[in-house]
C-alpha cells in the first residue's frame, strides 16, 4: 500500500510521522508534494519520505491519495490532477468545510472519496479525527484509512451531515480548552504560583480528565460528582461557573463555530 500526500504543511507532515511511527506504512511508501522545495527537502530529512514538486507524481505512485491543503488551495490542487485515472484509488480530503459533492464537482467525475476532520493534536499523536466516505468507498477501504488516522490519534465513521457538528466538538475545541488552560494558569499566577509551573499544573490537570472519562467509561457528570465533596472546596468552584454561564458559554461557542462552518 503506497500513501500520498499533497500538501506537505504542518498537519500533513504530523500526519506521516505518526504513520511512520506506528508502523503502519514504511517510509518509502509514502510519497509527498508541496509548493515549496525547502519544506520538501526537510520532510525528506526528517522522515525518509520520497518527494516531488509535482502532484501527479503523487497521484501516480499512490493506492491513497490524502490532500492535506487549505480550502482556498483546493481547486488548484484538484484541476491539475483531475484528469488522471483515480479509478483504483481512494481519495481522503482534510479540507475543512469541503462536502463529498463538492469534492466531485471538483473533479467532475466519480471516484472513492473520503471527507476527514482531523484536529491539530494530530502534531502530538493525539488527533480526534472523523471521517465520512462515499458510496464508492469500501469497507476494506474504508478499514485501511481508518487505520492509517488511527496510527495518530482515535478515528470514528460519522454521517456527512455531522461534519460540521465535528468541527464544533472537535476540530475547532482545541482554542477552546488552550483558552481553558490560560485560565486556569491565570487564576495560580494571581496566588503567587510560577506561570511555566502554572500551566504544567493546568495541563495535566485537563489531560488527566480527559484520560479519567476515555478510560473509565463513566458518565463526566459522575466523575465531576466524586471530586464534589458535600460542603467542599470543589463544589464551591463549581456553584461559581453555574451562576456564571460556564456550560452555556461553551455551548453556544459550539454553535456558532458550526454555523460558520456551514458557511464555509
Amino acid at each position: 500500500m503506497k500513501i500520498g500526500f499533497i500538501g506537505a504543511g504542518n498537519m500533513g507532515s504530523s500526519m506521516m510521522g505518526g504513520i511512520i511511527s506506528s508502523g503502519t506504512v514504511e517510509a518509502q511508501d509514502i510519497m509527498a508534494s508541496d509548493i515549496f522545495q525547502a519544506t520538501l527537502d526537510e520532510l525528506s530529512g526528517e522522515l525518509g519520505v520520497n518527494t516531488s514538486i509535482s502532484n501527479r507524481d503523487v497521484v501516480d505512485f499512490s493506492d491513497i491519495i490524502i490532500i492535506a491543503v487549505k480550502p482556498q488551495y483546493l481547486p488548484d490542487a484538484i484541476g491539475g490532477i483531475k484528469d488522471m485515472d483515480f479509478s483504483d484509488k481512494v481519495v481522503v480530503s482534510i479540507a475543512a468545510g469541503q462536502s463529498l459533492a463538492r469534492l466531485k464537482e471538483l473533479f467532475g467525475k466519480d471516484l472513492k472519496l473520503i471527507r476527514v476532520m482531523p484536529n491539530t493534536p494530530a502534531l502530538v499523536g493525539e488527533a480526534m479525527s472523523a471521517l465520512s466516505p462515499n458510496e464508492l468507498v469500501t469497507e476494506e477501504d474504508i478499514e485501511i484509512v481508518v487505520e492509517l488516522f488511527e496510527s495518530f490519534g482515535k478515528a470514528e465513521i460519522v454521517p456527512e451531515k455531522l461534519q460540521d457538528a465535528v468541527v464544533g466538538i472537535s476540530g475547532s475545541s482545541p482554542a477552546y480548552v488552550y483558552m481553558f488552560i490560560e485560565a486556569l494558569a491565570d487564576g495560580a499566577v494571581a496566588e503567587g504560583m510560577p506561570r511555566a509551573q502554572a500551566y504544567k499544573f493546568a495541563a495535566q490537570a485537563v489531560l488527566g480528565s480527559a484520560k479519567m472519562v476515555l478510560e473509565t467509561g463513566e458518565h463526566p457528570g459522575v466523575l465531576k460528582d466524586n471530586v464534589c465533596s458535600p460542603g467542599g472546596t470543589t463544589i464551591e468552584a463549581v456553584s461559581a461557573l453555574e451562576a456564571l454561564g460556564f456550560r452555556n458559554a461553551v455551548i453556544e461557542a459550539e454553535r456558532v463555530c458550526i454555523e460558520k462552518s456551514r458557511e464555509l
